[in-house]
């Protein structure tokens, strides 16, 4: 007589075996080679025109605005429309408008003015696409595959970001900004028509525009643990953009070797970044908010190394470091997200929660320039990683924080 014996446990399916999941990850990856030339394109498109830091500051600055204004606007569209086709009209709106201002400064008739209208456009493409993308995976990938998803997603936009700043350079330096331009319009359009190839069923709306807009807010408050992680996210986004992207290049001025080591550093935490992203593809923890929380933490080192005038190897190891941090943090974060949040909410959500990650850019840099007449560089960096380290201890002990764990098969 046979001795039975307990089946074995089957590992869910891939989420690459799917096709509406492999078309997802190929528009993120083609929109991703344009992305990664586009910052250094639009910043040279008005150096040629004869602008400056201030006119740069202006097109940035207009770029932002209608995201964080029109974001939850975007979040209710989110929860009421076929996501498949909003994502469509987003990356279609940016295609065009990369596309007019590729033309305008192929011409030499770009302006500051006319660079800002073309940025203004992109924002409000970009506040629709937000808080559609979340939900869209939500609705492709099954829970139990939901972190190798987002991991998978992530991988294409940080390969890409080792080499497409370098690959921009080139292309700027040897072809004009204007080429650059035009490749980020094309990988726009691509992604949008392979996006509306999705055809999601819209959620099912309930109540007025106005009423979901309430509905969300009452959902977003109710959840401890999401406006808790949204709020530290918020200081923590600020105090990083302020001590590393603002102040970073000009303590590298002053204390490293100028571009040259900026550029080691940027590569380092890119390198981090991907690193990430493969810890995520082979670790499944069970406390998912918390990881996302403790992962944020070393984030506050490389402020430290730099306040601290440590040498440039030591920089890079924490920058390393910090990039795996935030990835894995960023990872662990939306699976969380998508597997805690009902399907019809997440747009919303992730709405409210995007705006406090928006308003924390031009908080990090009024932070900055207020601290500056006050304190020397050195000081505000100490700060900065000490407001990092804050909001990471904070959010754990937020008891929710532990109640939010991960999906199983």
């Amino acid at each position: 007589m046979e001795k039975a014996t307990a089946p074995l446990p089957t590992r869910p399916a891939a989420p690459l075996r799917s096709a509406a999941f492999r078309r997802f990850v190929t528009a993120s990856l083609v929109s991703a080679t344009g992305s990664a030339m586009a910052p250094l394109a639009l910043a040279y498109a008005v150096i040629e025109q004869g602008g400056g830091a201030g006119d740069l500051g202006v097109v940035l600055a207009t770029n932002t605005v209608p995201t964080v204004v029109l974001l939850l606007i975007g979040g209710v569209l989110a929860d009421r429309m076929s996501r498949s086709r909003l994502l469509f009209g987003g990356n279609l709106l940016a295609a065009a408008a990369q596309g007019a201002l590729a033309a305008t400064v192929a011409t030499g008739r770009a302006t500051t003015f006319s660079i800002a209208v073309c940025g203004f456009v992109s924002g409000t493409a970009l506040a629709f696409t937000v808080p559609a993308t979340q939900g869209a995976v939500a609705q492709i990938v099954p829970a139990e595959q939901l972190q190798r998803a987002n991991a998978l997603l992530r991988l294409p936009g940080n390969a890409v970001k080792v080499l497409g700043p370098a690959v921009g350079g080139v292309v700027v330096a040897v072809s004009g900004p204007a080429w650059a331009l035009a490749w980020d319009a094309l990988t726009f359009a691509v992604a949008a028509f392979l996006l509306l190839g999705l055809r999601l069923d819209a959620p099912v709306a309930v109540g007025g525009v106005l009423s979901d807009l309430r509905a969300g807010w009452t959902g977003f408050w109710s959840r401890t643990w999401l406006w808790t992680y949204t709020l530290a996210g918020t200081v923590l986004v600020a105090a990083w953009l302020a001590g590393f992207q603002l102040l970073g290049p000009v303590v590298a001025a002053e204390r490293y070797a100028g571009a040259r080591d900026w550029g080691l550093v940027q590569g380092a935490f890119a390198a981090g970044l991907l690193a990430g992203t493969v810890v995520c593809l082979r670790w499944r923890p069970h406390r998912l908010l918390a990881v996302a929380v403790v992962a944020c933490l070393p984030m506050a080192v490389p402020l430290l190394a730099m306040g601290w005038g440590l040498p440039l190897p030591w920089l890079l190891l924490t920058v390393l470091l910090a990039g795996v941090g935030l990835d894995v943090a960023v990872v662990m974060w939306t699976t969380a997200f998508q597997q805690h949040v009902p399907q019809g909410e997440l747009g919303r959500m992730s709405a409210f929660n995007s705006v406090g990650e928006r308003l924390a850019i031009p908080l990090g840099y009024l932070l900055t320039a207020l601290a500056a007449g006050v304190w020397d560089n050195r000081t505000v960096l100490v700060a900065c990683a000490g407001l990092v380290a804050a909001a990471v201890v904070l959010n754990l002990c937020v008891r929710d924080v532990y109640r939010v764990n991960a999906a199983r098969d």
